[in-house]
């Protein structure tokens, strides 16, 4: 396998450490070096958080250099862009279409960006960019509080770990009473992000 660069972003209470684990203990268990790194910023208050996690025969550390991030998975859409040049050249960036404004916004200080703008700012790197409606997907399917496994879904499925690694990643991370409902997430996921475009 080569190496994988992907960065997770969203904001707080999304679950993206939560992701980026399951990303980690899923390559881990295919017999993959990783390294893994997390930011947060006022994560409880619904700030920036953002995952490196790198994967490969031999990782040496858990950072990854801005223009080199292979795949961005983006819980929230303004943390693609605040994070868009971190993507290397012919990236792929996985986006949530759902909009959680910071306080800067609301307070009227800073302007949100149009969808337009997003696309054509993370278009300057990457040259796949799928925009999914994660949030009202997983609302509709049942609970919100999967939109983490959702878009682990939609990113398995440009890494080469078989499904049932990753399930069994799922099911040792999230409590017995949730684990169903998790792993068809997951599975709704990789079925959304067929049904766009690959």
């Amino acid at each position: 396998m080569k190496k994988f660069d992907l960065l997770i972003t969203g904001v707080g209470g999304q679950g993206v450490i939560l992701a980026s684990d399951i990303i980690g203990e899923a390559a881990l268990a295919a017999g993959y070096d990783v390294k893994k790194t997390d930011t947060l910023g006022m994560a409880q208050r619904g700030g920036s958080v953002v995952s490196h996690v790198r994967i490969g025969q031999r990782v040496w550390s858990p950072l990854i250099k801005e223009g080199e991030v292979d795949i961005l998975v983006a819980f929230e859409k303004l943390e693609a862009t605040r994070w868009g040049h971190y993507l290397r050249s012919g990236a792929i960036a996985i986006v949530n279409s759902h909009a959680l404004p910071p306080l800067s916004v609301v307070l009227g200080n800073e302007r949100y960006p149009t969808d337009e703008e997003i696309a054509d700012s993370l278009g300057q790197w990457a040259d796949r960019i799928y925009f999914i409606d994660g949030t009202s997907r997983t609302r509709k399917f049942g609970d919100v509080r999967t939109l983490n496994m959702f878009m682990l879904g939609c990113a398995s499925l440009f890494l080469p770990l078989k499904v049932h690694v990753w399930k069994d990643s799922i099911s040792q991370r999230v409590s017995s009473t949730m684990r169903q409902m998790n792993i068809a997430a997951f599975n709704l996921g990789r079925k959304e992000i067929r049904g766009v475009r690959i």
